[in-house]
């Protein structure tokens, strides 16, 4: 037994004797060569100006108000409304409204049960919708992470009106057109009944419909902003007295963003060739804008009213908006800072003397050894950069996907940094 001991204690002593060794080793190999690599990749970066407390301007009409109790709002946020359509309707009273409740839920049974009826004579229809739910569970989603709740509440209604109708779709299909007869008698009675009780409330020109009125439809106008000065601005109030639960008609296409900004943004925005405005919410894409006026200056500071002509069915609920003026996009190859090394070296000159030149670049391996690679800087980030190749040698041009040395001792042209 004691010598049995003694030989596992001398077999677990020769293992950490082992892994000590080994662990030294790789410390002295790592402080001895400390190369560290990454790759070069693709990358943008936008310039920009910051602006805060700018205002979304359109050309607005609020629709007359109805405080009635009935009032049911027929169109979505941001629908095209053309001169006539119906924006709402007002029932006489309740028995009304609950016929109108009663005949759309009808009309989705009817829709239902004839799907249903449809999908009898193959699978096809059934596999249009599959991919219909699909589309409008991603539609939903997208509505959520917008922050359009509006859009949002649309969707569910009709992912839920796609989800009852395959359901119907794996019902029994025996009754199916009798019972179809009924509900389409049904519905013809009903409406018949409701003839006469509903009042519709039509748009009186043409434009985008919006729900919400906010008070600013009458103070901030395109013709008003002109000429505006930073304290005037700063004074800006909605009007209280302007309301509708009708909601509002946005006109034409085109639509305006007013803000403060620093004369030397300003300087720097005009020396831009194309601009583009970046909402900090409400809109998912960066959109084209040309400065219409600049106000006069007050104190260093100025309004700026830019303009827009796309996308304005996105901007109905925006008023008081953070944005980002987006004045250049630089694209080249990311590489982080440490990377960059600057060589001496000497120029011949024409006249047969020489010049000491310093050139930027980057180490990189090729095979198994250090190669420099000439750069241009594009940008200086927050620990890395953007670069161009400098090189007109086709060995020596930086590319996406090089293998970009951070650390290492002693580089040079054709230094082994990795053994074969």
């Amino acid at each position: 037994m004691k010598r049995s001991s003694l030989g596992i204690k001398f077999l677990m002593l020769a293992i950490t004797l082992g892994i000590l060794v080994y662990f030294s080793f790789q410390i002295f190999n790592y402080f001895d060569n400390p190369l560290s690599t990454t790759m070069a990749y693709n990358y943008s970066v936008d310039e920009c100006v910051e602006i805060t407390g700018g205002y979304v301007i359109r050309r607005e009409e609020v629709l007359p108000d109805d405080d009635s109790d009935l009032l049911r709002l027929q169109r979505k946020e941001g629908e095209r409304v053309s001169s006539g359509g119906m924006v709402a309707m007002v029932y006489v009273d309740q028995a009304s409204l609950d016929r109108q409740s009663e005949m759309e839920s009808l009309a989705a049974r009817i829709e239902q049960l004839e799907y249903a009826q449809e999908s009898a004579y193959g699978y096809e229809a059934n596999v249009k919708l599959d991919a219909q739910i699909a589309q409008s569970i991603r539609d939903v989603r997208g509505a959520l992470a917008a922050g359009r709740l509006d859009t949002a509440e649309s969707h569910t209604a009709s992912l839920r009106a796609m989800v009852l109708k395959r359901d119907f779709s794996w019902s029994d299909l025996e009754d199916v057109d009798t019972l179809l007869d009924t509900l389409r008698q049904e519905l013809r009675t009903l409406r018949s009944q409701t003839a006469g009780s509903v009042r519709r409330i039509s748009a009186p020109k043409a434009g985008l419909y919006s729900a919400v009125v906010d008070g600013y439809e009458t103070v901030l106008m395109p013709e008003s902003m002109e000429g505006l000065t930073p304290s005037q601005m700063a004074s800006i109030q909605a009007d209280p007295a302007v309301k509708s639960n009708v909601g509002k008609l946005i006109l034409g296409d085109t639509w305006y963003y007013a803000a403060v900004m620093p004369a030397a943004d300003i300087k720097t925005l005009r020396e831009a060739r194309d601009l583009s405005l970046r909402f900090s919410k409400g809109v998912e894409r960066d959109l084209p804008v040309t400065i219409q006026s600049v106000g006069t200056e007050e104190n260093g500071r100025s309004v700026v009213i830019f303009q827009g002509k796309t996308y304005l069915s996105h901007l109905t609920l925006l008023r008081q908006q953070s944005a980002q003026v987006i004045t250049n996009t630089l694209e080249g190859i990311r590489v982080p800072k440490e990377a960059l090394r600057i060589l001496t070296k000497t120029k011949e000159n024409e006249d047969g003397s020489t010049s000491q030149i310093q050139i930027s670049g980057i180490y990189c391996i090729i095979g198994s050894e250090a190669w420099f690679k000439p750069v241009e800087i594009l940008y200086n980030g927050e620990g890395f950069l953007l670069v161009q190749s400098a090189s007109q040698d086709e060995k020596l041009r930086l590319r996406p996907g090089d293998e970009v040395i951070i650390s290492a001792q002693d580089l040079y042209d054709g230094k082994v940094v990795r053994k074969t």
